[in-house]
C-alpha cells in the first residue's frame, strides 16, 4: 500500500506561492487582451506604440490615377495588435478586440533613382477601426470606425468618437473579404489567415 507523505509547511507554501503566480499570470493574461486601447465615456483614446505591432501593408489610390478625385488619395500604413494578429494566424479569424490602426501619408515625391512611383510624404492623420461586443453590441460585426486627424490634417486629437456605423460599414460589408476588413489587398493577412507558423514567413518556399 502506497504511503503519501505529508507536505511539509515549507512545501505547502512554495505550492501555495507557485498557484497564486499562476493566478497573477492568468489575471495579466486577461489584461493584456484589452491593453491595446481604451474607451472611455464613448470616446477612443489616441492608442500608443502602435508602429511596435504587426504591419500588414501600404494601399494607396492616387488621385493620378482617379481623375483627381481619389476619395482616398493617401498612402496607408496598416498595423494589427500582436494578439490579434497571434489570433488570426491561429484561427483565421478577427478576435473580439482587435484593433486596426491605420496611419495616414501624404504622397509625397512621384520620382525616385529608381524610377516614377508614388513616394511617401509627411504624416497627415490616423485612423483606427475596433471589433467589440462590449462597445459595439449592435453595430455590424461588432466594428466601430474612429479618426484622430484634425480637420487641417496638422495634428491628431487626444480622442475620437466612432463615426456613424453607416458611414463606413456599408463599404465594408459589400466589398471586404474578411469580416468587414479588405484582407484582399494585405497579403500579410492573406497570407497568415490560418496558417499558424508559416503565417511568421520564412518557413515555406511558395509564393502562392
Amino acid at each position: 500500500m502506497e504511503v503519501k507523505k505529508a507536505m511539509s509547511k515549507p512545501e505547502h507554501s512554495r505550492m501555495f506561492l507557485s498557484l497564486a503566480f499562476v493566478g497573477v499570470g492568468l489575471l495579466a493574461m486577461k489584461a493584456n487582451a484589452e491593453e491595446y486601447f481604451t474607451i472611455q465615456d464613448g470616446e477612443l483614446q489616441r492608442p500608443t506604440g502602435y508602429r511596435e505591432w504587426v504591419y500588414v501593408g501600404t494601399p494607396v489610390t492616387p488621385n493620378d490615377m482617379n481623375n483627381g478625385k481619389a476619395a482616398f488619395p493617401e498612402h496607408h500604413n496598416v498595423y494589427i495588435d500582436p494578439e490579434s494578429w497571434a489570433y488570426w494566424k491561429d484561427k483565421g479569424e478577427f478576435r473580439d478586440g482587435t484593433i486596426i490602426i491605420k496611419e495616414l501619408v501624404s504622397v509625397g515625391s512621384k520620382t525616385a533613382v529608381s524610377g516614377n512611383g508614388y513616394f511617401q510624404g509627411e504624416f497627415i492623420g490616423l485612423e483606427a477601426t475596433i471589433k467589440s461586443k462590449k462597445h459595439n453590441p449592435n453595430e455590424p460585426g461588432n466594428w466601430s470606425y474612429y479618426s484622430f486627424s484634425t480637420p487641417d490634417h496638422a495634428a491628431l486629437t487626444d480622442t475620437a468618437k466612432a463615426f456613424a456605423a453607416a458611414a463606413c460599414n456599408a463599404c465594408h460589408q459589400a466589398a471586404a473579404a474578411d469580416d468587414f476588413v479588405f484582407t484582399q489587398y494585405y497579403p500579410v493577412l492573406r497570407a497568415g489567415k490560418g496558417t499558424g507558423q508559416v503565417a511568421t514567413g520564412g518557413f515555406t518556399s511558395s509564393l502562392k
